[in-house]
């Protein structure tokens, strides 16, 4: 027998380590959104933290961006905002006598948009071709993004005054979606007492942009058995089929879930992916893709909703042995 191919090498391990102890250096108490947050990283999706105020969602957001040594920039979204602002302009050089582009902060290898949800759908539409092609056309010339690329958007669900839901066409470029909730009694406690949690970390792991494509190119090496494809498959089906759901989970959406189970099982040291892996990630990636068909007012509701329908249908298909 032939032994499988190692993923990526030891002392990148060890800086995946070190990343993921960093961000946790700033967020108390929540290892799983942390891991599942780097995964939205190595399978190079886009990641929307949704909760209420006060709860770290911008903290993750730059913490784990500024772990790798690489562009980062954080813009404020708000009602006056337009796509200009987050694209940028073709302004005339009166010098060279001829039309120059200035880049926008969206040329950045992570962008954070802070409360997305309260900018218009037009500057919000801005962000469509950027998070699915990796480019930005404007005046006729495509611009290549820097690699890697993630915009990592934060919202409050709970506040409805002032803001514009995600379209489901957006909602569906978000690899991810992840709460953070409360901390446990522990780990506020811990927050409390340390002056330590509002330093961020600065490149902490060591971690620069080429170390993060060599990882997101390992995640590709990760075998991924016809079983766990065809439970997939089987998932995603039953979400298309289920009679509370309006809209069911896009071929863009099985994509998704194929290659964050790749990153979640390379970011726990092994070369294969296990059923574990798909019911881990069902949650957070399929239930803001799904549109539920009651006339639910309420965002937060709906949401969590969604995220029900979605575990019902996790414990209603077999899972392969």
């Amino acid at each position: 027998m032939v032994a499988p191919p190692v993923p990526f090498s030891p002392d990148l391990h060890r800086k995946l380590a070190e990343l993921e102890t960093a961000v946790g250096a700033a967020i108390r108490g929540k290892p799983d959104v942390i891991r599942l947050s780097i995964v939205c990283l190595l399978a190079r999706g886009h990641l929307l933290i949704e909760d209420v105020p006060g709860v770290g969602k911008t903290t993750l957001a730059q913490a784990l961006a500024r772990s790798v040594s690489c562009r980062f920039h954080r813009l404020q979204f708000t009602s006056d905002m337009l796509p200009s602002d987050v694209l940028g302009v073709t302004i005339y050089n009166a010098h060279s006598e001829a039309f120059e582009f200035k880049p926008g902060p969206i040329f950045s290898n992570f962008l954070l948009a802070d409360e997305i949800n309260r900018t218009t759908p037009k500057t919000q539409s801005a962000l469509l071709e950027a998070m699915n092609e990796s480019q930005v056309t404007l005046d006729g010339h495509s611009h290549s993004l820097p690699r890697p690329f993630m915009v990592i958007a934060t919202q409050n669900p709970v506040e409805h005054h002032g803001t514009y839901p995600l379209p489901e066409s957006q909602l569906d470029r978000f690899l991810m979606r992840l709460r953070m909730g409360y901390p446990d009694i522990a780990s506020e406690r811990q927050i409390l007492r340390s002056q330590e949690n509002t330093a961020l970390p600065t490149a902490a792991a060591g971690l620069v942009a080429d170390d993060v494509i060599r990882l997101q190119d390992a995640v590709q090496n990760v075998t991924v058995e016809d079983s766990i494809v065809d439970y997939m498959l089987a998932i995603v089906e039953r979400t298309r089929n289920h009679e509370s759901l309006a809209l069911g989970v896009s071929p863009r959406g099985s994509q998704a879930l194929y290659r964050a189970v790749q990153a979640l099982s390379l970011v726990e040291g092994r070369d294969y992916a296990i059923p574990d892996d798909v019911k881990r990630l069902a949650v957070p990636l399929f239930a803001h893709r799904v549109v539920i068909n009651t006339r639910t007012t309420l965002v937060q509701r709906r949401a969590e909703v969604g995220e029900r329908i979605i575990e019902e249908i996790l414990s209603q298909v077999e899972v392969p042995l």
